[in-house]
């Protein structure tokens, strides 16, 4: 699939996701074969103000490529200016966001509540178009709510604003990530855009992302809740779509990947920092399998690598292997649990 003068090796990306896709998490994902990922959502103030805290989401490695940097912001001229800085720093895409539905950034005027504003979202697009040549993006929803459903007009301006590909997650603003998603506005955009159009929104299993291949004609699928504490929902995506069937991660090899993971975060943020931001990752990958009420109560306790590592040691040492039978997570029909306990996750 090619985005403008990117081409990439596969239509399977990771969505960028506020507190989720950093460095680490990118890299992690990197490991089970995505096209293209993104940066957490950037603000374009901060970087023209230069700050520090909002310089590090831009953080990158030579395996982190190719790298979508998404920015923030309601003020076309600063955006234009961030969007420079981004692709100084490294950038491979630029992406725009109005998408988020969360209050302190829509109250802002920016995310999603540019939906509401078509004139100052094409502002905003031609003043990047026209400050960076790198390949451009939009990753927008279907509207503000019930009544102001235009992802259609923002999807055709965009275009006319030089943009390279439209991402959609086809809910409402004050649907939040509640309800289900219109994937037939999907194939609506699709049908009325020359430009590539990426689905996003409900793909939670392998099936969720052939079947919206299959039923809106988009030309990539965007996975994100979706990978939280199961990342190898990427490859098995790509394994489906291909044909040669997907695989159920073994406890070792599961255990495998959360110690590389929290290794990269301490690498990242360091020792203390990074043990206490992992553990919302080691509730998600620990989700619905056997002790997770009593794991739940341990990884409250982790302060640091020695108490992570005991706790994960103790943990898999005394859980069983999935049966065959076991369909495992992310797989449609499943209900991706050994013994039940599935009262906590993702948010």
């Amino acid at each position: 699939m090619n985005i403008g003068c990117l081409h990439l090796k596969n239509n399977v990306f990771l969505a960028p996701m506020a507190g989720i896709t950093d460095l680490p998490f990118r890299t992690v994902a990197r490991s089970f074969g995505c096209g293209l990922a993104f940066t957490e959502m950037v603000s374009g103030s901060g970087l023209v103000r230069g700050m520090e805290k909002t310089f590090r989401y831009l953080a990158a490695s030579p395996e982190d490529r190719p790298l979508g940097v998404q920015l923030f912001g309601c003020d076309p001229e600063t955006l234009a200016v961030a969007a420079r800085i981004a692709a100084e720093r490294g950038a491979d895409l630029l992406d725009v966001n109005m998408g988020c539905p969360v209050k302190k950034v829509a109250k802002t005027g920016s995310g999603a509540s540019l939906m509401r504003d078509p004139e100052r979202a094409a502002a905003i697009l031609w003043a990047i178009r026209k400050a960076s040549t790198l390949p451009l993006t939009v990753k927008i929803r279907a509207g503000w709510n019930a009544r102001q459903v235009n992802a259609i007009e923002i999807g055709q301006i965009a275009q006319e604003c030089g943009v390279d590909a439209v991402i959609i997650h086809p809910r409402t603003a004050d649907q939040g990530f509640g309800g289900r998603s219109d994937w037939g506005l999907i194939a609506t955009l699709k049908g009325r855009l020359r430009i590539p159009v990426v689905g996003s929104g409900d793909v939670r299993c392998p099936e969720d992302a052939a079947r919206m291949f299959r039923e809106t004609g988009c030309d990539g699928v965007m996975v994100g809740r979706g990978t939280l504490g199961n990342p190898w929902l990427i490859g098995n995506i790509l394994s489906h779509l291909s044909g040669t069937g997907i695989s159920v991660p073994s406890l070792a090899e599961r255990e495998e990947i959360i110690r590389r993971h929290l290794m990269l975060a301490i690498d990242f943020y360091g020792e203390k920092v990074g043990t206490r931001d992992f553990r919302k990752h080691l509730l998600w990958y620990t989700k619905d399998l056997k002790g997770g009420a009593q794991f739940r109560q341990a990884a409250g306790c982790i302060s640091d690598r020695d108490s992570a590592w005991k706790a994960l040691q103790d943990y898999f040492r005394h859980i069983e292997e999935p049966s065959t039978a076991f369909s495992g997570p992310g797989v449609c029909g499943s209900s991706v649990e050994i013994e039940g306990d599935d009262s906590w996750g993702p948010t």
